[in-house]
């Protein structure tokens, strides 16, 4: 009895008109978040991201020649006056979310009713921004730095430093040689 249950469960969920609106719903969001954002992206040549990055404002977001952005990476400017700017081969892995915006913080309102604080971020040239890696309104990453996988950015990081953790602190600088250099006061 159960077998014919789930027939008729599955063959009442082709006919249902839902499922046919909700899978208009994600192509509207897929054109708001990407289609309608690229043709207002000032990018230089070669630049490559997914068909599933989503940008916010792109207006205000500039990547430099030959940037690549990972698959489910979130580019947002902010609605008003926070900018985005890449340096030329910045390297960005799956899942990054780069937002120039965010949520006052004032006790006994709800952050969605505040005002919102935008500031400007400026990703490095020659950078490279691990897995799920989070970089907030107003931060500047040097040219050459790396950001490892999971780290929250919500300070400046330096040319050439190895930074990560949450928040996100410099671990080591990039050498000649390959090998890292540690940081003053870096832990071993």
């Amino acid at each position: 009895m159960s077998r014919i249950r789930k027939a008729l469960t599955a063959a009442a969920s082709l006919v249902d008109p839902r499922v046919y609106l909700h899978g208009l719903r994600v192509l509207h969001y897929y054109g708001y978040s990407h289609v309608s954002q690229v043709r207002k992206l000032d990018r230089g040549a070669n630049v490559t991201f997914a068909p599933n990055v989503s940008f916010r404002n792109a207006e205000r977001i500039t990547i430099g020649a030959g940037t690549r952005i990972g698959e489910h990476s979130t580019i947002w400017a902010g609605n008003s006056t926070g900018r985005i700017t890449f340096g030329e081969k910045a390297l960005l892995a799956p899942r990054v979310t780069v937002t120039a915006s965010n949520y006052g913080i004032v006790q006994g309102i709800p952050p969605m009713d505040q005002a919102k604080v935008e500031d400007d971020i400026v990703i490095g040239a020659g950078t490279w921004l691990g897995a799920d890696v989070v970089v907030l309104a107003g931060v500047h990453i040097g040219d050459g730095a790396i950001i490892a996988a999971g780290a929250v950015v919500t300070k400046d990081i330096p040319a050439d430093a190895i930074a990560g953790g949450v928040p996100a602190k410099v671990l080591a600088y990039r050498t000649q040689s390959g090998v890292p250099a540690r940081a003053a006061g870096a832990v071993a």
